[in-house]
């Protein structure tokens, strides 16, 4: 097995040298760093990550505190971390944050520091006062995705807005009835999305002078959720909406797979409309709020980076974009409908522009 003295005998350097080639700590030429590399990858020499962090203090490991894992939201943000750190030549380790609060603060006070990261991650996590002071004890860059934390970097979309500008799409096309199906108001996730997203569905109402009334269901934020919760919704005609803002696209592709189980089109005779741009929304042709945890997910990663290299890093709180994308799922209420729908859909942006999947 070859060592890291005959990788720098190879290179013809000395074995600091090579040492700091490899690491990545101090300053060597990109020349030599690339003879280096280039020695290691002949003689097939693996650096020690161990013996590599007593030399430099990094692990070049990231934490990931997140709720869920099998959850698309969750899923997609952690694949996007993960495929930020592997180009950036970090490992990631998971850590699944329980309701249990024992085993939450377990995670927090023992496995974080015991499993040494240069960085810590948070996906949807409200942390508490005694979670944040232990992380901050860690004396590492701590990012939060999906809402702010206080004292800490953080990335997160408006729920409010985004839920405003979904309804506002139906209250534009003439829609008067409309229901929102969304998170049981008194299981609320962290940084509380689903009143916020209620929040800002009610706004668009009150704005269009519309006043509630039997306007919300709760169901759990799932495609098998969102068909049950529509299935009683939408087979009673006294309360048929001729809408639906669904909190989630999974409770949006379960209500439109409801209407067709019950013989009701749409959206000749019923509007859908979700948040997220689920991988299975286009397919379903749903209209959506395009939020892209991926992305956010490669973005979180871009800034625990970068205070991992500032001698004072400076929090930053990151307003994500928002993007209306409109399908053929919304159209205006049966007795306005006058124009075909488009098939493959059209954007409008709220924020910065991010890359149209639908181009």
């Amino acid at each position: 097995m070859a060592s890291l003295a005959d990788v720098a005998r190879l290179a013809g350097v000395s074995k600091a040298t090579a040492s700091r080639a490899l690491s990545g700590a101090g300053e060597v030429s990109p020349s030599t760093r690339e003879r280096v590399v280039s020695a290691a990858a002949e003689l097939g020499f693996v650096a020690s990550s161990t013996a590599a962090s007593l030399v430099t203090g990094r692990t070049r490991n990231v934490g990931v505190v997140s709720p869920f894992v099998s959850r698309w939201y969750f899923s997609e943000v952690i694949e996007g971390v993960e495929e930020a750190l592997i180009r950036e030549g970090y490992d990631l380790t998971l850590f699944r944050v329980q309701e249990d609060p024992s085993r939450r603060q377990r995670v927090f006070d023992y496995f974080l520091v015991r499993k040494r990261v240069d960085a810590v991650i948070t996906i949807a996590v409200a942390l508490s006062p005694d979670e944040v002071a232990a992380l901050r004890a860690l004396g590492r860059p701590v990012v939060g995705v999906g809402g702010g934390i206080p004292g800490m970097s953080s990335l997160q979309i408006d729920d409010v807005a985004a839920a405003r500008l979904a309804t506002e799409h139906l209250l534009s096309l003439g829609h008067r009835h409309i229901v929102h199906l969304g998170g049981d108001q008194t299981e609320q996730m962290d940084f509380h999305i689903h009143s916020q997203r209620l929040a800002g569905f009610r706004q668009a109402l009150a704005g269009a002078g519309i006043p509630p009334h039997d306007d919300f269901l709760a169901t759990p934020l799932t495609i098998p959720g969102g068909f049950q919760v529509a299935l009683d919704l939408l087979g009673d005609p006294r309360r048929r909406p001729t809408a639906i803002f669904a909190a989630s696209d999974e409770i949006a592709i379960g209500a439109i797979m409801a209407a067709g189980r019950l013989g009701i089109r749409v959206p000749q005779e019923l509007s859908v409309v979700g948040i997220d741009d689920h991988e299975l929304s286009e397919m379903h042709g749903l209209t959506t709020v395009r939020q892209v945890p991926r992305e956010q997910g490669e973005l979180a990663v871009s800034l625990a980076l970068e205070a991992m290299s500032a001698p004072a890093p400076e929090t930053r709180d990151v307003a994500l974009p928002i993007t209306l994308v409109v399908r053929s799922s919304t159209a205006a209420p049966p007795e306005r409908t006058t124009l075909p729908r488009e098939s493959h859909g059209h954007v409008v942006r709220a924020g910065a522009d991010l890359p149209d999947r639908d181009a």
